[in-house]
């Protein structure tokens, strides 16, 4: 069972958007990055093209790595690490923080 998972609410641990909280969108597990949704955003020149005849720069998400990002805390809304348990037979993600089980 994974610690993380996509619709997870995460907060930025280090970098230029520490403290930033975001939704998970996307989690590549071979290279160990995570795409949040509004956080670290990046310029990028785009070219114009028939879906987007402006073209120019855009706001672009880049990835982040998995272990500069850590789960809000249902109670406390802070970061919080995850733990695995065993609850009538089936494994659940728990909050470390606050002990509540994570959806």
């Amino acid at each position: 069972m994974q610690k993380l998972k996509i619709n997870d609410e995460v907060v930025v641990l280090a970098g230029k958007d520490f403290g930033k909280k975001g939704k998970v969108t996307n989690i590549n597990w071979k290279t160990r990055k995570v795409l949040v949704e509004g956080v670290n955003l990046v310029k990028k020149a785009v070219r114009p093209t028939q879906e987007d005849a402006q073209g120019g720069i855009k706001d672009i998400e880049k990835e982040l790595d998995i272990s500069n990002v850590a789960i809000v805390s249902p109670k406390t809304g802070g970061p919080s690490r995850v733990r695995i348990e065993n609850k009538d037979g089936k494994k659940v993600r728990v909050a470390v923080k606050c002990g509540t089980v994570l959806s």
